[in-house]
């Protein structure tokens, strides 16, 4: 049992330099079981004796921060370890105070634990500790530089950490010097836990004013979330609130939540000056410089994990004009229908919109045309949400084309009783005929009376009315086929994902959209150059119903090649089992592609570098992800793995008779990456293929090691490498070696993964108009590959992107758990060749 603790204290300490925090729970019941003669044993560096005292300090303050009454609770302090180490100046303060059992000195070190540094992605600031941090007067410096994929940091001055925005609000809570700020008692503390479990309500798309309605009715007869004083509670909703910017502020002014806003203008006043200026500093500001090119990639691009390098602008595309546009009157929407994901197509819309909002100091609108029941979700609009906020895509405001379902309605029958449209129950097929061929349907000169009769059928959902379909009454022989009567109304008894079954006719979208467009105030809809042919119907209904007109600027379709981008066949592959989802690494969505280790701002980029031309292309993905490895080479951590498959071990007869470490940079030209711990042994892994390469007697270079001398080969007897033998020979020049082999040390602490590559779902290039994307499925798009990999691979994060050295670059999909559970990182095409 003893010797299963000096075990445990000693890898932690030696293999987990970096994150002494996120074992501290574990180690607390084992350490004091340890008595110092057998712990000396485990601990044989002066290093190992300053972690343990940050180790140490850490468990002291834990027990400190336990109970609100922990002034007065003894801090247990394991004496006897103090006889088995002299406490020189090398020792660590921490274990110096602590060993000695120094009351005072101890008190003194854990007050004294200042926040040095306060670490967030810039794209997703934690407002709420922001916020809570000004009101309690902490001013650590801070570091916005973390990837949007990071959690929020304390970085303490003694070393330690703290992640997550919740973990560090909480903690502001306890430290701050404000009464009651994470409640008067345990019972208000754990009221404040619940709001701030509540609080990503917020964040879940139309839950959105579910939330707030009932806040507001919890604040009816209440001046506070929790007690009688400002709480984190308060500071977390607050920050939420004010984070969604107008979409908030147009439900605040719209009095529809008093409580909730006479709440929140109370917060506001009395603590304006602090949280006004979080919230003005960190939700961000348009653009005030007209000319302002494509704003996707600045001077300084963000790297791979979050640092900032300054390695020069992007490319940007040439201004090009909106038609008519004025300087601060410019009003865009960016229109997806929540029927799927976002893909790479739907990316250029939304960035174009950014920029030309940006560029007239204008608004964007997010609007979901929601008007096809059958296809429609609030995973998909959730997910839409997610997905424009990644893009960075500021918008005024969330707004539903069903919110005009009333009015189109109305619209609609006036149109009828007007005789610009009419009811038909021509079947569906014969009706796409007729059009084709400039018939007039049969129904075309039916009466209004009978047009009504079957309006209210169609209306009510009946069996006569499901026969029905409301359309324009334009021009059947107009050689643009889009202005042959389209339909403008179809029967649909599904429930609605928004409104339920309150309707069972819903308008199309060639009816509601000029519509709506018109009535949203947008001055410029920009569309896709697929639609050109319905732009004399757009403009046509939009004269029909009396409404504004609204100009159209079009844009060219972003088609990438191996790649389909039609929603109903990624809907396909996910129905089908083909993909594990709408975010899975082949999928050309947003969350698809940037789960496989795209960088939004490569993303950026390469639409930028297309601007907004009109002409049609076809997109190799190679050019994507060389943008991409521009971006993340100079400044992503190298690592080491070794093939499981058939590995071969090479012992080295005059190595180490002791394993040694030495710390090494991840990256040797960008030291921000931060040091690895590298263990060196007398026997080595290397890959099985680079062992088969090696001759008798060759010289070859182990990487980040030295030279070595392979002596012999041994083989079995179907010639297969099963083993080397050979001397180091680090005075030799690696400039004269032809192998530069990477390799592992033979120790237990190494971690298994899996390597897994793909390739694209189709395998044609291009899909001609008419054929089917499934006769050119391809039938094998994920290899697996079965790897270990160096021992400080377990400090990965999901997200982290690494290079796994002469293998090629990875992104962390699933970081370590525990050693039966690889570590699984997703391979990134590089752009040096087509992904298979």
């Amino acid at each position: 049992m003893l010797q299963d603790n000096v075990l445990f204290v000693h890898q932690k300490v030696t293999g987990m330099r970096n994150q002494l925090h996120s074992f501290v729970p574990l180690i607390c019941i084992n350490f004091f079981l340890i008595p110092s003669s057998v712990l000396a044993l485990a601990l044989d560096t002066v290093n190992d004796i300053d972690l343990l005292g940050r180790l140490l300090s850490r468990i002291a303050l834990q027990f400190r921060l336990a109970s609100s009454s922990s002034s007065s609770r003894p801090l247990p302090v394991c004496l006897t370890v103090a006889a088995a180490f002299p406490l020189t100046d090398s020792a660590s303060p921490c274990l110096v105070s602590l060993f000695s059992g120094d009351e005072q000195a101890t008190q003194s070190l854990l007050q004294n634990m200042d926040i040095k540094t306060f670490a967030f992605a810039a794209a997703t600031p934690p407002l709420s500790v922001i916020a809570a941090a000004k009101l309690a007067g902490i001013s650590p410096s801070v570091d916005t530089s973390l990837s949007p994929d990071s959690s929020p940091t304390f970085l303490f001055s003694n070393g330690l950490k703290l992640h997550g925005a919740s973990v560090l609000l909480r903690y502001v809570g306890r430290v701050a010097n404000i009464p009651n700020f994470y409640g008067q008692d345990a019972f208000e503390a754990t009221q404040i836990d619940e709001w701030l479990e509540y609080v990503p309500v917020f964040l879940s798309g139309p839950t959105f004013e579910n939330g707030c309605k009932y806040m507001d009715q919890f604040l009816e007869k209440r001046t506070l979330f929790v007690g009688h004083s400002l709480s984190i509670a308060d500071v977390a909703i607050w920050s939420s609130l004010a984070g969604t910017g107008k979409r908030w502020e147009s439900l605040r002014k719209s009095k529809k939540y008093p409580n909730l806003a006479r709440w929140f203008n109370s917060i506001t006043e009395e603590y304006g000056s602090a949280i006004n200026e979080v919230t003005t500093k960190y939700t961000g500001k348009k653009s005030a410089d007209p000319s302002v090119a494509m704003p996707a990639v600045a001077d300084q691009v963000k790297t791979v994990n979050g640092d900032l390098s300054a390695k020069g602008g992007s490319k940007s595309s040439a201004d090009i004009d909106l038609p008519d546009a004025e300087v601060g009157k410019v009003c865009l929407r960016f229109a997806p229908e929540p029927s799927g994901y976002l893909h790479i197509g739907h990316s250029k819309a939304a960035l174009l919109n950014k920029y030309f909002a940006e560029r007239y100091q204008g608004k964007v609108i997010l609007r979901f045309d929601d008007t096809n029941p059958a296809k429609e979700s609030n995973e998909f609009v959730d997910n839409v949400l997610k997905d424009v906020d990644t893009l960075g895509v500021n918008y005024e405001r969330v707004t539903y084309t069903s919110d005009y379902f009333p009015e189109l309605l109305k619209t609609a029958e006036n149109l009828i009783r007007q005789g610009k449209a009419y009811v038909d129950d021509t079947p569906r097929e014969q009706m796409q005929k007729e059009r084709m061929d400039g018939i007039e349907s049969k129904n075309r000169d039916n009466t209004v009376e009978d047009n009504l009769k079957l309006w209210k059928e169609m209306i009510a959902g009946s069996e006569r009315g499901l026969q029905c379909c409301v359309r324009g009454k334009l021009d059947m022989q107009d050689p643009n086929k889009s202005l042959r009567d389209p339909v403008y109304y179809r029967c649909n008894p599904m429930p609605h994902h928004r409104i339920g079954s309150k309707y069972k006719v819903y308008p199309t979208y060639d009816f509601a959209c000029p519509y709506v467009d018109a009535i949203e105030g947008i001055t410029h809809a920009l569309r896709s150059s697929e639609y050109h042919d319905r732009n004399a119907q757009y403009y046509r209904i939009q004269e029909d119903l009396g409404v504004r007109k609204v100009i159209i600027y079009e844009f060219s379709r972003l088609n990438m090649v191996y790649t389909v981008l039609s929603k109903r066949k990624l809907l396909w592959f996910v129905q089908n089992g083909r993909v594990d989802g709408w975010d899975d690494p082949r999928f050309p969505t947003v969350q698809g592609i940037v789960r496989r280790g795209l960088k939004i701002e490569a993303l950026i980029q390469f639409i930028v570098e297309q601007g907004a031309s009109k002409n049609l292309n076809l997109m190799e993905w190679d050019k994507l992800w060389t943008i991409n490895k521009k971006i993340i080479d100079p400044v992503c951590p190298r690592h080491t793995a070794v093939i499981a498959d058939r590995r071969v071990l090479l012992t080295l007869t005059d190595g180490p008779e002791k394993p040694f470490v030495r710390i090494i940079p991840k990256h040797k030209k960008y030291a921000a990456a931060g040091d690895k711990a590298t263990t060196f042994t007398k026997k080595i892994w290397l890959d099985h293929v680079d062992a088969a390469s090696i001759s008798a007697g060759e010289e070859v270079t182990l990487m980040d090691w030295g030279n070595a001398i392979v002596k012999e080969i041994q083989k079995d007897q179907d010639g297969n490498v099963t083993g080397l033998i050979g001397v180091l020979h680090l005075e030799g020049s690696v400039k004269t070696t032809k192998l530069k082999l990477t390799w592992l040390p033979f120790i237990d602490e190494l971690v298994n993964l899996t390597l897994v590559d793909f390739d694209y779902l189709i395998t044609k290039k291009k899909l001609e108009e008419g054929e089917d994307f499934m006769d050119v499925i391809n039938p094998c798009t994920k290899k697996e590959t079965l790897a270990y990999g160096d021992s400080n691979m377990r400090n990965l994060q999901r997200g982290d992107i690494l290079q796994l050295e002469r293998k090629g670059y990875f992104r962390c999909d699933a970081p370590f758990i525990r050693a039966s559970k690889p570590i699984v990182l997703f391979a990134i095409p590089d752009g040096r060749q087509q992904t298979k």
